[in-house]
């Protein structure tokens, strides 16, 4: 939790620990610039690098490279300065105690966004986004946050939000001047932009692009014992991560692989053979299977050469295995691990349900829960609205979904927000 004054002046190494030719050290604060001039013994262009002695009690820490960012423009909106050190444990910290020695303290995971949004550089929607872009490990991940930092998804949110205002000006004439005869299609104008904004939003929450490109797909290989579902994660993921034996029962737990297919994020899990079993192991194996088909957005349900094809849900493609053994029927994909049969076939087939499950409509998608459950919200008191016999009622249905929209970019009510969302940064972001 961020609990420490926003007055004061902060620091952090904004580079990752390890060996590396430079650390950053990034200061942000209202002191940013005397305790500059301190450690410099003089001033510097703003925005322009300079290369710098960095001094502390007459002492020569380093030659660093140094930037000047004056306030309202730099990323925190308040001045400050970023020193590019030699990346020796030694020399970070001790630049980081005459940082402190001159007033700054460590700051807080999260600070410097945290001041930004405090600032106005970036609503909290934004925000979240740059801790997104962090932690992106796809294309399509940095893709979708540069996206939603640019203000994709903050511009939609702040529109709905402008018309709700819009709406509720309206409503509020019919309130208070219930007299002056206003024509019926003020009246008819509110209701029929009530049911729009009730429609696109409530169209906004079916779409899960935005979670699943952010959290990950999850592919789960389901199946009889030994019909090859070790065989195929191995031949999927590029190595050996399961343990093959021509023995039944062989994967007793879950084995979970990552893997990108088409910039999309995908975790590959082989699960034990469904069958009876008295094997009190086996059968919490199994037990974890069925937790995971249903968790599952894709499940590629295997059938081997002397199975039965059994009825199967939305989400399972039904793959026979083994054709090298026993060719597979018409209509239905078939592969070989031994020969790698079909197993182009089978990935093309999941970049066609990766597709699908991505697509959309043109608007940005939601990313976070904390988006869903706001969005929701906002439909429910749009709902009330729409229901409400009584003008008055109407009008605070409306301001309460209006105030749902604003607690999402941090523009109304955000202060209870800040600390939780905050938190979870790294230092020095």
């Amino acid at each position: 939790m961020i609990t420490a004054s926003s007055s004061q002046t902060i620091f952090a190494l904004a580079t990752g620990a390890g060996r590396a030719a430079i650390a950053i050290i990034r200061v942000s604060g209202a002191e940013s610039g005397q305790i500059l001039k301190t450690l410099i013994r003089g001033s510097l262009t703003p925005k322009r690098a300079s290369l710098k002695k960095i001094i502390h009690h007459d002492e020569v820490l380093d030659h660093a490279v140094v930037l000047w960012l004056p306030g309202p423009n730099s990323y925190t909106g308040e001045d400050g300065f970023e020193l590019h050190l030699h990346a020796g444990p030694a020399i970070i910290a001790r630049v980081a105690d005459a940082l402190t020695d001159l007033g700054a303290r460590p700051a807080e995971p999260g600070e410097f966004t945290k001041r930004a949004v405090q600032k106005g550089r970036m609503d909290l929607i934004q925000a979240e986004a740059i801790a997104d872009l962090v932690d992106s490990e796809t294309e399509s991940q940095r893709k979708q946050a540069l996206e939603q930092a640019n203000g994709a998804l903050s511009n939609l949110y702040n529109s709905w939000a402008e018309r709700l205002r819009l709406v509720l000006a309206n409503q509020e004439a019919l309130i208070d001047f219930p007299d002056e005869d206003l024509p019926p299609e003020v009246e008819d104008a509110l209701r029929a932009e009530i049911d729009a904004l009730h429609h696109e939003m409530s169209e906004h929450l079916t779409d899960q692009r935005g979670e699943l490109m952010r959290q990950g797909l999850t592919v789960v290989i389901a199946g009889s014992p030994n019909v090859g579902k070790s065989s195929l994660l191995n031949s999927l993921s590029g190595y050996d991560a399961a343990i093959v034996t021509h023995r039944a029962g062989t994967t007793r737990d879950a084995i979970a692989v990552d893997w990108v297919l088409e910039g999309v994020r995908v975790r590959l899990i082989d699960t034990a053979g469904l069958r009876e079993t008295e094997d009190e192991i086996e059968a919490e194996g199994i037990r974890r299977a069925l937790f995971h088909v249903k968790q599952a957005d894709i499940v590629l349900h295997l059938i081997g050469p002397d199975e039965e094809l059994t009825s199967l849900s939305s989400e399972e493609v039904a793959i026979r295995t083994k054709i090298d053994l026993s060719p597979a029927p018409e209509n239905m994909l078939g592969i070989s691990t031994e020969t790698g049969l079909g197993l182009k076939e089978l990935r093309n087939l999941l970049k066609e349900k990766i597709s699908s499950l991505m697509a959309g409509s043109g608007t940005p998608p939601l990313t976070r829960a904390r988006h869903r459950a706001g969005i929701q919200e906002s439909v429910v008191h749009l709902e009330r609205a729409q229901k409400a016999t009584w003008p008055e009622l109407r009008g605070e249905e409306l301001r309460l979904s209006m105030h749902a929209l604003g607690r999402l970019t941090g523009h109304v009510d955000v202060e209870s927000l800040l600390d939780a969302i905050f938190g979870q940064f790294c230092i020095g972001k």
